[in-house]
């Protein structure tokens, strides 16, 4: 789910111009789960205005130790599309992240992880 409430197929469909940077997301791992960040549900929303791009994203916990290696792999991958010039990342902690942010592919990936979801 986005912050939005959508899912992320939801979110494409309703912003099909920014289509290509939630795919160019689904590039960039969680460190500590085989998924993207999109899969995580870490990822709340995008906006672009120009070369600037917006993402509001959060984290599974306030003390992740991941938090700023995410970012920069983000921030990394959004710049390699075109016409992206400048990458904002706003962390949003409310509502805090929930196993139902995860997207249906990532619930499969944690119950093949031994993960209970």
């Amino acid at each position: 789910m986005t912050g939005l409430g959508l899912t992320i197929e939801q979110a494409i469909a309703h912003t099909p111009g920014l289509a290509h940077l939630w795919q160019a997301l689904h590039d960039v791992e969680d460190p500590e789960f085989p998924m993207s960040i999109v899969d995580m549900g870490l990822v709340l929303d995008l906006a672009q205005s120009g070369g600037r791009v917006t993402v509001s994203m959060t984290f599974t916990a306030m003390g992740c130790p991941c938090i700023d290696m995410i970012m920069e792999d983000t921030r990394a991958r959004l710049l390699e599309e075109a016409g992206v010039e400048q990458v904002e990342i706003n962390v949003v902690w409310s509502p805090p992240w929930t196993k139902q942010r995860l997207t249906e592919r990532g619930r499969e990936i944690m119950l093949l992880s031994g993960v209970t979801v």
